[in-house]
């Protein structure tokens, strides 16, 4: 099988040696295996995203040396794609809507005094998930926002038994998506989550080897449900560590992380960069 990686940016921020690590992991990945790297554009977050921020990235990713395959996929432009899976979902009766806000959640998580966990926090409490339907119909009618979450019960038992990733270096890794519990994938903002873009890209785009960093690893317990269920093929997954600053935090732009243009400006050169990126042969 040809491998196909691809590297997935947000555009809200530069990028820095976090993102540089990420996109020559995949990168390398290709390049060994005479394969194919793809570069995609994850901008659904409209109130985050910024076309200048796609730019920068098209920019600092040939500066550091990077070559692409094809045209690269800007996910703001397919709305109507992840559309389509949604309503395939909701055909299966495995969508509800959600008219909790994150203030109505948390205070009804607060009272409960302590709730499951899971890689995003609380998990969701259930309160619209037994709805009656004409209930949630009025309030659709009436324009009250609302997201549409995953019935992860109901899912469950379409999924086969015993589901699993191909891990490198871990072999099959037993999935258990209940850690999301309904996980949201859509919202009136975002009108697809990142969930469901990446596992919808992932397939369209037939990438066989998913890399990216240990921090999204949960995640893909969730996307196998969404793969199986969709129909979409399995690629294997590799999810590679984190760079830290010198206090041991990870790198992010939220904390100031050193972009690469700042880099650049003050004289590295890309083999510096990418050098320092852990990657000095690349």
């Amino acid at each position: 099988m040809a491998v196909i990686t691809r590297f997935a940016p947000s555009p809200t921020g530069l990028l820095h040696l976090g993102h540089a690590h990420a996109a020559l992991t995949a990168w390398s990945a290709a390049r060994r295996a005479g394969g194919r790297f793809l570069l995609r554009i994850e901008d659904i977050d409209g109130t985050r995203c910024r076309p200048e921020f796609t730019a920068a990235i098209l920019e600092d990713l040939a500066w550091l040396g990077l070559d692409w395959e094809g045209e690269v996929r800007v996910q703001s432009r397919h709305m109507t794609e992840y559309r389509t899976a949604l309503d395939r979902l909701a055909t299966f009766g495995l969508l509800y809507p959600c008219f909790c806000t994150r203030a109505e959640i948390a205070r009804e998580v607060a009272a409960a005094g302590a709730a499951p966990q899971g890689p995003d926090g609380p998990l969701y409490p259930g309160t619209c998930r037994h709805l009656a339907p004409t209930a949630r119909g009025a309030r659709i009618a009436a324009g009250e926002p609302h997201a549409l979450r995953l019935d992860m019960a109901a899912a469950l038992a379409l999924a086969p038994a015993g589901l699993s990733f191909e891990e490198a270096g871990e072999g099959r890794v037993r999935c258990d998506p209940t850690q999301f519990g309904d996980a949201v994938l859509a919202r009136k903002e975002v009108p697809a989550s990142y969930h469901l873009c990446v596992t919808h890209d992932d397939a369209l785009q037939d990438v066989t080897l998913v890399t990216r960093g240990l921090d999204l690893k949960p995640a893909t317990h969730l996307h196998r449900l969404l793969q199986v269920l969709l129909g979409w093929p399995e690629p294997r997954y590799a999810h590679h560590r984190l760079l830290t600053d010198a206090a041991g935090r990870r790198l992010a732009k939220r904390d100031g992380a050193p972009s690469l243009r700042a880099l650049r400006e003050a004289g590295r050169s890309p083999a510096e960069v990418r050098a320092l990126a852990g990657f000095a042969d690349a």
